[in-house]
């Protein structure tokens, strides 16, 4: 609870939210997934490790060379038990829409879908408002509810998503629209 201001109304309401949504019991055409990012750094040996022998356990050396950044996308439907995993060179807005088509087609026939963004460092919306698929939706004249995700590009995507966000990223979400 590092990151929040004060434990207010809103925020219990919000928590409360997204324990309800977790209490749901297993519906396959109402999945409950959550996706979270993670930045991991590339490294590459200096000195190659020597593997173990009889008598001598395996050596490698703590020092290594620095080879960029890159971001994994992870994504569990825990009630299911299915694991998602995305590695990607950003988590740009285009990369994030294409990491949730991905996800999308996981669930052909799911009715509405839950996706519970846990702490994402960039508000989700923000994310949205940037790509071709949120511009595709609103220029059709959809209606765009900041709790809905978007179809993607031309309804290819049939399952409606409803995003839930994490208390602590709903404060981020609300001093974003202010």
């Amino acid at each position: 609870m590092w990151c929040v201001a004060e434990i207010d109304a809103e925020y219990i309401a919000r928590t409360e939210d997204v324990l309800a949504l977790y209490e749901k019991p297993y519906n396959p055409h109402e999945p409950v997934v959550c996706l979270d990012e993670k930045p991991v750094v590339l490294r590459a040996e200096v000195r190659h490790p020597q593997p173990a022998r009889p008598g001598s356990i395996a050596k490698r050396d703590g020092e290594y060379k620095r080879r960029g950044t890159a971001n994994v996308f992870c994504v569990v439907e825990a009630k299911a038990g299915r694991p998602f995993t995305r590695p990607t060179t950003n988590r740009s807005g285009a990369v994030f829409a294409k990491t949730i088509e991905q996800l999308a087609r996981r669930y052909p026939h799911a009715r509405t879908s839950h996706l519970v963004f846990d702490n994402l460092n960039t508000p989700a919306a923000n994310r949205w408002r940037n790509t071709s698929v949120y511009r595709k939706q609103s220029r059709s004249g959809a209606a765009l509810p900041s709790t809905e995700l978007p179809s993607t590009a031309a309804g290819s995507i049939k399952p409606r998503w409803k995003s839930v966000c994490s208390p602590a990223n709903a404060l981020v979400h609300a001093e974003s629209r202010t």
